[in-house]
């Protein structure tokens, strides 16, 4: 009899998964095994499930020790479950119905006529076969009907929740019409809606209720190989304010892009809320609000909150779980990211992300207008974890070009807050993230007024507050630049500081815009202009993306310029000449390809420097230093960083994993199994094996197949052992 097995183990935090194929003499006269079976045993907690695939004359299973664990079969529920195909990748059988109520296996009528017969479709579905390709176009014509944006947003969510491939694939070849719809600005109405649009958890929500739990909710989480989670505390969403527990939508968006544009596996990919309360009146007041309902916690509640997720999220992830902070107030964001970043790997993209992005921009946009960043003098409205993020990321690559110290490199960046120009006689009554940016100046409380006193050639708008940037104010930058650089960063695009017409309108044409949020084109007298998109969306999927393939273990402020670097080395002439400052989107995955390539390389450096480190403070004998800042724990480095990256990319394509056949340390074959795929698929690959050459795993990186997961088979002198291998590229 051939049969296979499952075993997993789930006692304490070991959850190794197994898979065997046993191979073992059969009875004269008896059928070889014609199907499979569920079997669970033991407690709860420390089940094992076996697939049996069993003759057709072999015994019918006891109901007490059927798939229920020791529950008597009064209705038959587990039976049902019984003589149907595996997928092998679940813990439970995926067919029928089950089957198409699984996103991440549900093609919908996408299923070819063998695939119905073999999962048990045959009926569940009308009678018509669709491709991928025919389902996406009926989609968009669907969603082109639709006026109204947050109609579209739900749209895509209910997409997300029953075929996830298609989800993908949908967002990946319409990234352009479809980000402003998963993103900004539709999430923000989204968030401010989300309690009435409500409909299923798409994450974790760990609340004050939960404090001293944390690991236990962590471990309620079906998937357990996570490498990215976006977390918020929904206290400033966007430009919106504080929305709650109904800040949800924005780790599910960000992740949304995680995957489509940087090829994060969605399985990979947690969303959290931490719910402390809300000050915002009207959401307590609010019927439908889902959160807790009371004020925001504060001081020492908050800070062990938090200290107990953090220490959860490396005990339950590891090390190497990049942990993005998304939308937190400023006091909490500055803090956290200073606290965490020297024992976690944490990335703030309202501080880091946005300044890599306008950096980016910035870099770009003085190829037209000329001179070096240091000729330049810049002036921020908005003085918040956004503006002083950038700013500092702009003295940071000043003080890199010029070797010149970063105090001296503050003094060519301004910034003016609500209270007016940031000076040295306001010193003492500045929050500490403003400080470094107090200059001697006299102050000037209008910014109009600042603009004339300081005539900056860059303005940068990042205050959360819409029409800010006022026909004076532009007037002014125009009068003393010939070209000059304004951004207008704030979303949504009501909080915009100003709009791309303005800009345009203005500076008579003259202006090298962008914004946070999309703009139409504008014609001003006969010529057209493309305003770009200081979206973040062009750095972080790219930046994780490099993270997670080179295995760091710390961010570094110079993975952050490896990573404008590359963005504003994408910038064509012709974009330039449509005065355009930011690459199209549609290019976006190979832009994230070539991010990913350049934090990856410099995170490989950084490592080497901190060895380094170590071996000369070891062999002084001075000082025991081993800096992990930067340091790749996935060796050895791949030739090409950038086909690598590629490689690693999730496709929403509908196929199944690879099966790598490995024989002396060498790959022997590479076969393909179709999704959603049987266990009998893996038996019949096992059949073309010669038994009499034993095949060793490889216990090394593995050149990378056409497909995102690969199972590798090993045969020894009377088994054969089948297991998914975790550490295989684009996992």
């Amino acid at each position: 009899m051939l049969s296979v097995s499952r075993s997993v183990f789930l006692k304490g935090d070991d959850r190794r998964r197994l898979y065997r194929v046993k191979r073992s003499s059969t009875v004269a006269g008896v059928e070889k095994a014609s199907v499979i079976r569920c079997v669970a045993t033991g407690e709860r907690k420390t089940r094992n499930v076996e697939l049996v695939m069993e003759s057709a004359g072999a015994e019918v299973v006891d109901p007490w020790s059927a798939v229920g664990g020791g529950v008597e079969d009064v209705y038959g529920e587990d039976q049902a479950t019984e003589d149907q195909f595996v997928t092998p990748w679940s813990l439970s059988v995926a067919s029928g119905c089950s089957l198409l109520r699984d996103p991440r296996h549900n093609k919908g009528l996408a299923f070819s006529e063998k695939e119905r017969d073999a999962h048990y479709l045959r009926g569940l579905l009308p009678p018509a076969c669709l491709t991928q390709e025919l389902q996406e176009k009926k989609l968009m014509h669907n969603l082109r009907q639709y006026q109204v944006p947050l109609q579209r947003y739900m749209a895509m969510m209910d997409l997300q929740e029953r075929n996830e491939k298609l989800f993908y694939k949908l967002l990946i070849d319409n990234v352009e019409e479809l980000l402003p719809v998963v993103y900004t600005p539709t999430v923000g109405e989204a968030c401010q809606k989300y309690g009435t649009i409500f409909r299923r958890p798409q994450g974790l929500y760990i609340s004050l209720k939960e404090k001293g739990r944390i690991l236990e909710v962590l471990k309620n989480w079906p998937e357990k190989m996570i490498q990215v989670i976006v977390v918020t505390d929904g206290e400033r969403i966007l430009g919106l304010g504080d929305l709650g527990c109904q800040g949800m939508g924005i780790p599910v968006g960000k992740l949304s892009l995680y995957t489509a544009l940087g090829g994060i596996r969605p399985s990979a990919c947690l969303p959290i809320t931490i719910d402390v309360g809300t000050n915002n009146q009207k959401l307590l007041k609010d019927e439908f609000y889902i959160g807790l309902r009371q004020n925001r916690a504060t001081g020492q509640e908050y800070a062990e909150l938090m200290e107990e997720f953090m220490a959860a999220v490396k005990q339950n992830y590891g090390e190497k779980v990049l942990i993005q902070f998304e939308d937190f107030a400023n006091h909490n964001a500055f803090e956290l990211l200073e606290k965490y970043s020297k024992t976690h790997l944490v990335f703030n993209d309202d501080i880091q992300g946005t300044a890599s992005v306008v950096l980016a921009g910035v870099v770009a946009a003085l190829k037209v207008v000329g001179g070096k960043l240091s000729d330049h003098t810049f002036l921020f409205l908005g003085a918040g974890e956004a503006g002083t993020g950038i700013a500092e990321l702009i003295a940071l690559e000043m003080s890199k070009q010029t070797n010149a110290p970063m105090e001296d490199c503050r003094q060519k960046i301004w910034l003016v807050d609500s209270k007016g120009l940031i000076v040295k006689s306001r010193y003492d009554t500045l929050q500490h993230f403003k400080k470094p940016w107090a200059h001697d100046h006299e102050f000037v409380k209008d910014l109009s007024e600042a603009v004339k006193a300081i005539k900056p050639t860059v303005l940068i708008g990042s205050s959360g507050v819409g029409r800010t940037f006022t026909k004076e104010v532009i007037e002014a930058m125009a009068s003393f630049n010939e070209k000059p650089v304004i951004l207008a960063l704030s979303n949504p695009t009501s909080q915009s500081e100003c709009t791309a017409e303005e800009a345009y309108t203005w500076s008579k044409g003259r202006a090298i815009f962008a914004s946070g949020s999309p703009f139409d084109p504008v014609e001003y007298e006969g010529k057209t202009f493309f305003p770009g998109q200081a979206n973040n969306a062009y750095i972080f999927p790219g930046f994780g993306l490099g993270l997670v393939m080179s295995g760091a273990i710390r961010v570094h402020n110079d993975m952050l310029l490896a990573a404008s670097e590359a963005l504003a080395s994408r910038v064509t002439q012709e974009n330039f000449d449509k005065g355009l400052i930011y690459p199209p989107f549609k290019n976006i995955r190979k832009i994230s390809a070539q991010i990913a390539a350049k934090v990856a390389a410099k995170v490989y450096e950084l490592g080497k420097l901190s060895l380094l480190k170590y071996t000369i403070a070891f062999f002084n004998m001075i000082e025991f230093f081993f800096s992990l800042s930067g340091l790749a724990s996935r060796l050895p480095r791949a030739e090409n960083l950038v086909k690598y990256a590629e490689s690693c990319m999730y496709s929403p394509q509908q196929e199944g994993p690879s099966v790598i056949m490995i024989q002396r340390g060498k790959i022997a074959e590479v076969k393909t199994v179709a999704a959603p795929y049987q266990m009998s698929d893996f038996v019949r690959v096992l059949s073309t094996t010669k038994q009499d050459q034993p095949l060793t795993y490889l216990k090394k990186w593995v050149p990378k197949t056409q497909n995102k997961r690969a199972v590798f088979i090993e045969t020894r002198a009377n088994s054969v052992t089948c297991r998914p291998n975790y550490r295989t590229r684009g996992r």
